[in-house]
């Protein structure tokens, strides 16, 4: 019985994975407000009826996929966080991070950056409250740094804001790029970085 319940379990497991893939494939070239249920199992060879099975609708469909393609973005604002070394190190090996980033994850990233302002309302509140969830995390990293030293809450939550959001725009930046627009775009979010780091060293709130 333990046998059988595993290997259904593993079938759907399977499915739902199939019903993912193709929502993420179809997604290349629309807006999730605009892609249909039939369009996506149709793509994962199932039948309509196999959708509700794991899905609710086309919005919790959305909402696991943005689940799934934050994971990979969590990574990579994380590895971008562990960096150590001078500033422009730093800003160099997290430019690279976000470029290796992008080649590796790119179905991800473009869902993400297209569905962040798109049309359907739980996808969009569930990006808003994870890129929230991640502003939380780099801020704890940026209070315990030594520079930080005498800044209010709500100016290291400010800050790590603007690193999540650089983040984002430079990995869309990077989506289509050729590699000699790649190397502009690189050169460009290293210079924007550059400059927060120098208004950080400077900041004084008043």
């Amino acid at each position: 019985m333990s046998h059988t319940l595993g290997v259904r379990q593993a079938q759907k497991q399977q499915s739902r994975r199939g019903l993912m893939d193709a929502g993420l494939r179809l997604l290349e070239h629309q807006n999730l407000s605009s892609l249909g249920m039939r369009e996506v199992t149709r793509e994962a060879g199932m039948s309509p009826a196999g959708f509700y099975r794991h899905f609710r609708d086309m919005a919790e469909l959305g909402v696991a996929l943005v689940e799934e393609s934050l994971a990979s973005l969590h990574a990579m604002i994380r590895a971008a966080l562990a960096e150590e070394g001078e500033a422009e190190e730093v800003i160099d090996r997290t430019i690279e991070v976000i470029a290796r980033h992008v080649r590796d994850h790119r179905a991800h990233v473009r869902f993400l950056v297209r569905e962040r302002h798109g049309g359907v309302q739980p996808v969009r509140e569930a990006i808003a409250a994870e890129l929230q969830r991640f502003a939380d995390e780099v801020a704890q990293a940026l209070a315990a740094q030594p520079v930080s030293e005498g800044w209010s809450a709500e100016d290291v939550r400010m800050l790590a804001e603007l690193y999540v959001d650089h983040m984002v725009s430079t990995a869309a930046a990077f989506l289509d790029a050729g590699p000699e627009a790649e190397r502009r775009i690189a050169r460009t979010a290293r210079t924007q970085l550059r400059l927060i780091s120098v208004g950080r060293r400077h900041w004084r709130n008043v």
